[in-house]
């Protein structure tokens, strides 16, 4: 038993990967807390996170994030995801740090998008990142911002690597130091480097449409190969 286990201790160092672990038991949200703003207000009205049939479950309405108790970095983040029926928005959002930052509702971060059509945009939430031709993805330099008004989404690599609504699409997301690679469905979508975060918690949004979540992965990977 011992040489197996250095065995695979060996292999998971030398690929490349420190250990993994599941983000979500796939019964409750444990591991997890929310952040939804329209609940101190009225806090009858329904949560926007559920677990259902195993899955996790994003109901849109109302808006709000759904954090991970822990923080993170380095690592590649693995998640199976779809729009069930009516196609929206929803994101994921890594370097998470202080709350309703933006807008009152969200959290400091940096955006991985899954608005349908657009999955793998950046979105930049008083946390900034380059990607190359910065320009053509941005829009003109003097309208570059951080914060309520500037311009802080960056555009993909492709917007057709997305399958059709009700399909699984498989979104990879590598954090490596200040570098954010994603991939949807096989494709390199996206490459973000001088990122001002390095680490934080992970969110899922609510933001108007149902996303189920099947799989949510987190492998702990090291800082350079």
């Amino acid at each position: 038993m011992k040489k197996f286990l250095s065995f695979l201790l060996l292999n998971l160092f030398s690929s490349g990967f420190l250990f993994s672990e599941s983000l979500f038991n796939g019964e409750n949200l444990k591991g997890w807390e929310m952040d939804v703003p329209a609940l101190d207000k009225n806090s009858n009205l329904p949560r926007p996170f559920a677990v259902r049939d195993g899955m996790l479950v994003s109901l849109g309405k109302p808006a709000g994030h759904l954090l991970t108790e822990k923080e993170y970095s380095n690592y590649r983040l693995e998640v199976e995801y779809r729009f069930a029926a009516k196609p929206g928005n929803c994101g994921i959002l890594v370097h998470a740090s202080k709350l309703r930052n933006l807008y009152g509702m969200y959290p400091q971060s940096i955006e991985v998008q899954m608005n349908h059509q657009h999955a793998g945009d950046f979105w930049c939430i008083v946390e900034d990142i380059r990607v190359k031709d910065m320009e053509k993805r941005r829009g003109p330099r003097k309208n570059w911002g951080i914060t309520e008004g500037k311009a802080r989404r960056i555009l993909n690599l492709t917007d057709g690597s997305e399958k059709p609504v009700g399909m699984w699409n498989f979104m990879n997301i590598e954090c490596r130091e200040n570098e954010i690679r994603v991939w949807v469905n096989g494709d390199l979508v996206n490459h973000g480097f001088d990122c001002t975060a390095k680490s934080g918690k992970l969110a899922i949004q609510a933001e108007g449409s149902e996303v189920e979540i099947r799989k949510l992965d987190l492998r702990s990977i090291k800082k350079a190969d």
